[in-house]
C-alpha cells in the first residue's frame, strides 16, 4: 500500500501529507497512532508531537520556525501558527564539511556549437541587444524583417528588450552594462547586433570596450543616431551576420562543457521532496563529469546558509558567501523590509509556511557537491563545479542572472507552474503529478513520479537524458511556446 505521508528526516516533528487528509483520519508514525485534527491539503505539514508555544518545529532535520502557540500532535502546521526565526545579519564560523558523492565519470557527450574561443553553445541564434530601452522598437522591427527574409539556417532570432541603459546611477547602471555584456558574449548566440541610440548613458563605444577580445566578425555595433535609415543599416549588418551563423554546425562535445543554472519558483510542499532533490542529483552528476552548476536566489538561502558556507572549498569562498548573504540581508533591511517574509501566497497555499521551510527545500537543488566558486551579480563563470551567484529570488531576474553568468540552460522546478523562459532554454520540472498532467504545455519533466511509486534511482538517468537532449537541440517547452525575455536587477533611483 502506497504511503500517504512522508517523514523526511528522523529528527522531524512534522510529516508532509502526500495526499489530502480529512479531520479524524488516522496516520501511524513510528508505531504511534495520530489523529488528524483539521482538514489538511496535500503538500502541507502535520505535527507528530505536541509542541509548546515558542518551541522550534523541525523539518528536513532543521528548525523551520517556532510555534506561535501551543500545538498538538495531529495539528495542521501553516503560516498561521508557525513563525520564522530569522531576523538580521549574523556572524558565522567556518566549519568545513565534505559530503560523500556517489557519481562517477561516464564519458557522456552532447551536440553543441564550438565557438572560436573554445566555448560551446547549445543554441545557434542571432540576437539583437539594445544598449538602451529607447531602441527596443527598432530591434523588434529588425527581428521581424530578418525572419521574413530568411528561413532556417539558425535556431532562432531574438531581440532582448529591456527598459534600462540610461537614467540610472552607479551600481544599477553597471548591473545593466554587465548583463548586456554577458548576453553579447554568450555562446548560445551565433551572432549579435548591438543596437545603440547614441546619446544614452550606456555609451556605445565604452560598452563595446567592455566586451574585451570579442569575435568582431560575429558581434557588430549599430548607432542609430548616426545613420539616415536605421532599418536598412541594421538589415545590412544582420544579413552579414546571418550568412556567418547559418553555416555553423553541431558537433559532439564532452558533457564537462555544460553549464546549468538551478532555479525554483511557484514552489509547493513537494518541492523539497521531489523536484529539488532530483535536480540536486543531476547537479552532483554534472559536477562529477567536470561540468558546472550554479545556484542563486540568495534570499532563499536564508536559514540554510551555513550548510552552503561549510561546503566552501576554501576560507576565501566562505568569506565571499558570508558577504553575499549578509549584503542581501542588509539590502532588505535598508529598505525597511524584514529578511524572513519571503514565501509568496502561492508558496503558502502549496504548503510552505516560512522562509526556512522554503530555503531548506530550495537549496536541495545543488545536491551535496562542494562550493567551488562564488560570484557577484553580473559576473561571468570562471570555475567549474558548483558555484553560488548573488541574485534575488524573483523568477525572471534570477533566471536572467543565471543565463548571464554563462549557463547554457536553466533547470526550473515548480509546484504551482509557470510558463516563462529567459534568453536560454528554461526547462520546467514539476514537483507533483497533477501539475505535470494539467500543464503539459509548460512542463518538460515530472518529478512527481517520485510520489507515485518510482524511485530516484530509476528517474535520474531519464532526467539526465532529457537535459542532454535539450542541450543537443530538443526545444524546451518555453521555446516551443516562444516565451522568452530578460529582466535586469534594479535597486536605486531612476533619473
Amino acid at each position: 500500500m502506497q504511503t500517504t505521508y512522508l517523514k523526511i528526516n528522523p529528527a522531524d516533528s512534522v510529516v508532509v501529507c502526500l495526499s489530502p487528509k480529512k479531520k479524524g483520519d488516522l496516520i501511524s508514525v513510528n508505531g504511534q497512532q495520530i489523529t488528524i485534527n483539521q482538514d489538511t491539503p496535500a503538500g502541507h505539514k502535520v505535527l507528530i508531537k505536541d509542541v509548546a508555544e515558542g518551541e522550534d518545529i523541525i523539518k528536513y532535520g532543521y528548525p523551520i520556525g517556532h510555534a506561535m502557540t501551543a500545538l498538538k500532535a495531529g495539528d495542521w502546521v501553516n503560516e498561521k501558527n508557525l513563525k520564522t526565526n530569522l531576523s538580521g545579519t549574523l556572524e558565522y564560523t567556518y566549519t568545513p564539511i565534505t559530503e560523500q558523492l556517489t557519481y562517477t565519470h561516464q564519458n557522456r557527450t552532447f551536440n553543441g556549437y564550438v565557438r572560436k574561443n573554445g566555448d560551446v553553445g547549445i543554441r545557434n541564434e542571432i540576437w539583437i541587444v539594445p544598449t538602451v530601452g529607447c531602441v527596443n522598437g527598432i530591434a523588434e522591427k529588425l527581428v521581424a524583417k530578418l525572419k521574413q527574409e530568411v528561413s532556417g539556417g539558425v535556431d532562432n532570432i531574438y531581440a532582448w528588450h529591456h527598459n534600462y541603459g540610461c537614467s540610472q546611477l552607479s551600481e544599477d547602471h553597471e548591473n545593466t552594462r554587465k548583463v548586456l555584456r554577458d548576453i553579447c558574449l554568450h555562446p548560445n548566440a551565433g551572432a549579435v547586433l548591438v543596437l545603440s541610440l547614441g546619446c544614452e548613458n550606456n555609451q556605445p563605444e565604452d560598452f563595446m570596450a567592455m566586451l574585451g577580445d570579442y569575435d568582431k566578425d560575429r558581434i557588430k555595433l549599430l548607432v542609430t543616431q548616426r545613420v539616415d535609415d536605421e532599418i536598412e543599416a541594421g538589415m545590412q549588418i544582420l544579413r552579414q551576420l546571418y550568412d556567418i551563423a547559418s553555416n555553423d554546425k553541431r558537433t559532439e562535445v564532452p558533457v564537462s562543457k555544460l553549464r546549468v543554472g538551478l532555479k525554483c519558483g511557484g514552489s509547493d510542499g513537494f518541492s523539497g521532496i521531489t523536484a529539488n532533490p532530483l535536480v540536486g542529483e543531476f547537479s552532483d552528476w554534472l559536477v562529477a563529469q567536470g561540468g558546472t552548476s550554479v545556484l542563486t536566489e540568495v534570499p532563499e538561502m536564508f536559514g540554510t546558509e551555513t550548510i552552503l558556507m561549510n561546503r566552501c572549498t576554501s576560507r576565501e569562498l566562505f568569506d565571499k558567501t558570508v558577504s553575499m548573504v549578509n549584503n542581501f540581508k542588509n539590502y532588505f533591511l535598508s529598505h525597511g523590509e524584514p529578511v524572513g517574509e519571503n514565501p509568496s501566497p502561492g508558496n503558502k497555499a502549496g504548503g510552505i509556511s516560512t522562509l526556512e521551510d522554503k530555503a531548506l527545500g530550495c537549496t536541495q537543488k545543488c545536491g551535496k557537491a562542494p562550493v567551488n566558486g562564488v560570484m557577484e551579480y553580473g559576473d561571468r563563470l570562471e570555475n567549474s563545479g558548483l558555484n553560488l551567484l548573488s541574485a534575488p529570488g524573483n523568477d525572471l531576474v534570477a533566471s536572467t542572472a543565471l543565463a548571464s553568468c554563462g549557463c547554457h540552460l536553466v533547470l526550473f522546478t515548480t509546484g504551482r507552474g509557470t510558463p516563462f523562459g529567459t534568453f536560454v532554454p528554461t526547462m520546467k520540472i514539476a514537483t507533483n503529478p497533477d501539475l505535470a498532467s494539467r500543464k503539459q504545455n509548460w512542463i518538460d519533466f515530472s518529478a512527481g513520479q517520485l510520489i507515485e511509486g518510482r524511485t530516484m534511482q530509476e528517474i535520474v538517468p531519464e532526467f539526465i537524458d532529457k537535459v542532454l537532449a535539450v542541450a543537443s537541440g530538443e526545444p524546451a517547452k518555453n521555446e516551443i511556446n516562444d516565451y522568452r525575455e530578460i529582466s535586469i536587477f534594479k535597486n536605486g533611483v531612476t533619473l
